[in-house]
């Protein structure tokens, strides 16, 4: 009701003069103080349907711009992640020699799960990158060095057994002659393909360069038969993937076959690792690189399941964007949508609907992944295969896996502690400090 009607109701005509100026002032103060917070009430206590449309902080935008929620225990992509030791898996002496990581897609096939992986068993551990030059046919230089591709199926997901290799290194010159690893599994048309990446040098040699090699077979219980040429070259000369194209992933969307993989650039400077996208309308190829490649400026060993009409991927330590979970409707143009800890590493999940193709993905709880820095008996490091779990699913709800602010000793803490060179520096600056005095 505006101010003049409202005393024009008021008689005598003094009483209505008085109240006008006094309901006047007051409403000149309300403006004022609303003008001095940005024209707007304080942020409400309580979240409303109309809260994301007032005007904002940067900050605060980006939570509901990005995020399906700005509450992590209502974000469906947002997790913590559980760990379980794997049972059924020998790996010999624990001297190093025998090593697994990097597990494909988890597919349920005749009753059972089915999981695919890297195995190195050599006589000797690897000896390092840095002396790769040293590596023979019998030392590998890398924990992937001289590796073959192996399966294992399980009924219930904590209890493996190993079935045996399902595709071996090739005659040299082929592509994997010197080691095939790190492999995912795409079921298309009723036919199973393993791409993996297939090293025609010693890793570390020059640098961990491969393309994407690939099998197929009629089974997931194969034989599988190798084609024997790059499925995935590596990228033009000059390009961000010149040199490798690694952790091949695929997902069917559209009715074609959308391949993300990683790269890591930019050497002799400081290394930077991307992740790129590659689409075809068959899974032998041709794969076409798309136009904005990399996708995503960030992620060193990747899993991407879809989710609603798009795709989620967990983004795992390097970069500016690690130990976050992204989502890109378009399946292209990824948004930072969770940010998480003790993240899975070297990851792949049990999809369901990995290669369904129906615009309804359902997410994931549980997958498998690798500890890269299990110490042998001799104080060599290799890698051993784990079971995740999580929550980022529509199908469940799990207020536990939704928690954070987990606490850690602070043994972990004081472990990272500084090195000789670093306490050398700092007392170094304090006696200068104290000499200036």
């Amino acid at each position: 009701m505006k101010i003049d009607k409202m005393t024009s109701m008021l008689k005598p005509p003094q009483i209505q003069k008085r109240l006008k100026v006094f309901l006047c002032v007051l409403t000149l103060g309300f403006l004022s103080a609303n003008q001095v917070k940005g024209q707007q009430e304080d942020f409400p206590y309580n979240l409303t349907d109309s809260t994301k449309n007032r005007e904002m902080s940067e900050a605060m935008r980006r939570v509901f711009d990005n995020h399906p929620s700005p509450l992590n225990a209502e974000n469906e992509l947002y997790s913590q992640f559980k760990y379980t030791q794997l049972r059924g898996f020998d790996y010999g002496a624990k001297d190093a020699t025998i090593s697994r990581r990097d597990p494909s897609k988890i597919i349920f096939e005749n009753g059972k799960y089915y999981v695919w992986y890297t195995k190195r068993d050599t006589g000797v551990p690897p000896i390092g990158a840095n002396r790769a030059a040293e590596a023979t046919e019998e030392i590998p230089s890398t924990d992937w060095d001289l590796a073959e591709i192996w399966y294992a199926t399980s009924t219930d997901g904590f209890t493996w057994e190993e079935k045996g290799v399902a595709v071996k290194r090739p005659e040299k010159p082929q592509p994997g002659w010197r080691a095939v690893a790190t492999p995912d599994i795409l079921k298309f048309k009723g036919k199973y393909y393993l791409y993996y990446q297939a090293f025609v040098e010693v890793s570390g040699l020059k640098g961990d360069y491969c393309p994407i090699g690939m099998a197929y077979s009629d089974s997931p219980e194969g034989p599988w038969t190798v084609v024997n040429k790059e499925v995935l070259p590596t990228g033009n000369k000059g390009a961000w993937d010149q040199f490798a194209v690694q952790d091949p992933t695929p997902l069917v969307h559209n009715g074609k076959i959308y391949m993300y993989y990683k790269s890591a650039f930019n050497r002799p400077g400081t290394v930077w690792s991307g992740i790129g996208l590659a689409i075809a309308e068959n899974p032998m190829g041709p794969f076409k690189r798309h136009a904005l490649n990399p996708v995503q400026n960030s992620g060193h060993e990747i899993c991407f399941f879809p989710f609603k009409g798009g795709v989620a991927s967990l983004v795992i330590r390097d970069g500016p964007e690690h130990f976050t979970i992204q989502y890109a409707e378009d399946w292209v143009n990824f948004k930072v949508v969770a940010i998480t800890e003790m993240m899975p590493i070297g990851p792949n999940a049990y999809i369901p609907d990995a290669f369904e193709d129906n615009e309804n993905g359902r997410g994931i709880t549980w997958g498998i992944s690798h500890f890269r820095n299990v110490r042998g008996t001799n104080g060599k490091m290799y890698s051993e295969l784990a079971r995740f779990d999580c929550d980022l699913s529509l199908d469940v709800h799990d207020p536990k896996m939704k928690e954070h602010n987990n606490l850690w000793p602070p043994e972990d803490y004081y472990r990272w502690g500084l090195s000789e060179a670093q306490r050398d520096r700092i007392e170094e600056a304090n006696k200068q400090l104290l000499q200036k005095k």
